[in-house]
């Protein structure tokens, strides 16, 4: 068989034969296509995903209206007819259609005779979840202490300084047992570090100023205006419920929806990296195995990293590097690779992309770089990358020896459930929704720092009038004994010498002649 190198034309048989071999395995594979040959298809040329690199992850790129989210669709269904439990996140809702078979159409028929697909209208086992219960699936939720100060920082947007004052705030409620369940008991406990009686109790550890302390309360202020008390509380959601299988042996795939994502973007992207590192916490380590644990798929997956701090980026390559030990697959789903930071970009081993679009120098410069990421091959890429069409890709994967497979361009399988939003007939409950739909509001930080505040204030006030009666006390205890009662006596002795008939008398008469001597005086009237 010739070698990549020496072939220059990729319409050739020999390079047919080529990737006939590059994609044929000796363990178990999903075929996401077929080889493009001119305007055909060729049968003879499979390309094929292994299962046991699918734990290398991988990227699904290309230009709106490409075809990424049925690319998506028809990977999280053979990963299921596999036996592999599969996650989504549903951006534009159509991906809930799964659980419904698809319509036999005439562009699928000819699809399927010209790459040699057996395809059929299938149904999928799909779980439907929902943020915090915003939508009809399943509620997902975290408390604030295991979604953690990096994480919610990235959703807060806050700067460095105030990302380690979050820190503080985080360690001290643990040191005082305080369990941040919601965001209430996160402002409850800023609040009282700002205050008089909690500023002493930080200064072993650190300080939070006041205008620091001011900044995190707006930032959650408006984190809860947009809905994200509906995400934080319990009952937590436990991430190794998505390891499920249907009772016939295939993956069930749990479906996210993730509705109004452009008014919350940072939100919704932060949490879903927190499901991601929840998995990596939980799940034991298992090496290579023959096929995957669980594949996460995330869409619009550009922004999980707009405006990411650099500690914050550290931590999203540290977790695709090392979960896929535990068995876990990540392929992330953007418009262009620079989307995605080049560390998390070289743990990639899958690439899907599709065609891309130069209507600008920018544009171009983009499509030169990506162009440049694939191996040697006998495609001029810059032209294929915008010649493909709708659901066609440019495709390498890792062989199950760990080298690169030859670049293929694909035609991709078409999906067998549904590529519409699923009928709200189709919306069942689930039997987790017994588990995960009730709010449950235990005691937590915020009951337990008001309880102490007001206790705090009562003792204050007891205080305050036990000194005010000590002091009256105190000043009564030193005047004469008797004083006050001689006094009283004196002043009722006057009172009845005053009010007696004698005296009244003797008064009137007194007055008579004052009165009758000033009258003579001034009118000069004899005395009689």
């Amino acid at each position: 068989m010739a070698s990549t190198d020496a072939i220059t034309d990729p319409n050739s048989p020999q390079y047919a034969a080529v990737v006939a071999a590059g994609y044929t395995f000796p363990g178990e594979s999903i075929t996401i296509g077929a080889l493009v040959q001119g305007d055909d298809a060729t049968e003879s040329a499979q390309v094929r995903l292994p299962l046991k690199m699918m734990n290398r992850h991988g990227l699904i790129a290309g230009a709106t209206g490409t075809g990424k989210t049925r690319t998506l669709q028809g990977l999280a269904e053979s990963l299921s007819d596999a036996g592999v439990p599969v996650f989504v996140t549903d951006i534009k809702g159509d991906l809930s259609g799964m659980a419904v078979p698809g319509e036999q159409k005439d562009f699928i028929d000819k699809r399927a005779a010209d790459i040699g697909q057996d395809w059929a209208a299938k149904a999928y086992p799909v779980e439907y979840y929902a943020l915090g219960g915003i939508g009809k699936g399943v509620p997902i939720r975290t408390t604030v202490t295991d979604f953690g100060p990096l994480l919610m920082s990235k959703v807060l947007g806050l700067s460095d300084v105030q990302e380690s004052a979050l820190g503080l705030v985080f360690h001290w409620a643990d040191m005082n047992g305080l369990a941040l369940l919601d965001l209430k008991d996160l402002r409850a406990v800023i609040q009282f570090l700002d205050s008089d009686e909690g500023k002493p109790e930080l200064k072993t550890i650190g300080g939070v100023s006041a205008a620091t302390a001011g900044v995190l309360l707006r930032e959650i202020a408006n984190l809860q205006a947009q809905g994200a008390d509906e995400f934080f509380g319990e009952p937590a959601f436990n991430t190794t419920d998505l390891l499920a299988t249907a009772p016939d042996g295939r993956g069930v795939i749990s479906c996210l929806e993730l509705p109004d994502l452009q008014d919350r973007p940072r939100l919704f992207s932060t949490f879903i990296m927190w499901l991601l590192a929840d998995l990596f916490g939980d799940l034991p380590e298992v090496g290579d195995p023959d096929k995957p644990k669980l594949v996460f798929f995330f869409d619009e997956a550009h922004l999980l990293f707009t405006d990411a701090s650099k500690e914050f980026l550290t931590q999203v390559t540290q977790t695709v590097r090392l979960i896929r030990s535990k068995g876990v697959g990540v392929f992330f789903v953007t418009q262009t690779p620079k989307d995605v930071p080049s560390d998390v970009l070289g743990q990639f081993g899958s690439r899907v992309q599709h065609a891309l679009r130069a209507f600008t120098p920018d544009d171009a410069k983009a499509m030169k770089a990506t162009a440049n990421t694939f191996p040697i091959s006998p495609y001029d890429l810059e032209h294929v990358l915008t010649s493909m069409g709708i659901g066609e890709a440019a495709v390498t994967v890792l062989s199950d020896k760990g080298a690169p497979t030859p670049v293929a361009w694909t035609r991709l399988c078409a999906p067998r459930g549904l590529m519409d939003p699923a009928p709200e007939a189709a919306v069942k409950a689930s039997p987790r929704a017994a588990q995960y739909g009730q709010v449950v509001d235990r005691e937590s930080a915020y009951e337990l720092l008001t309880a102490r505040v007001a206790a705090t204030d009562k003792a204050q006030a007891e205080q305050e009038a036990a000194d005010a009666a000590a002091k009256e006390k105190s000043a009564t205890a030193k005047k004469p004994a008797g004083s006050t009662r001689s006094k009283r006596q004196e002043k009722s002795v006057v009172e009845k010498v005053i009010s007696s008939q004698p005296v009244k008398s003797f008064a009137r008469q007194a007055g008579r002649e004052i009165g009758n001597r000033i009258l003579r005086s001034l009118f000069g009237t004899p005395r009689r």
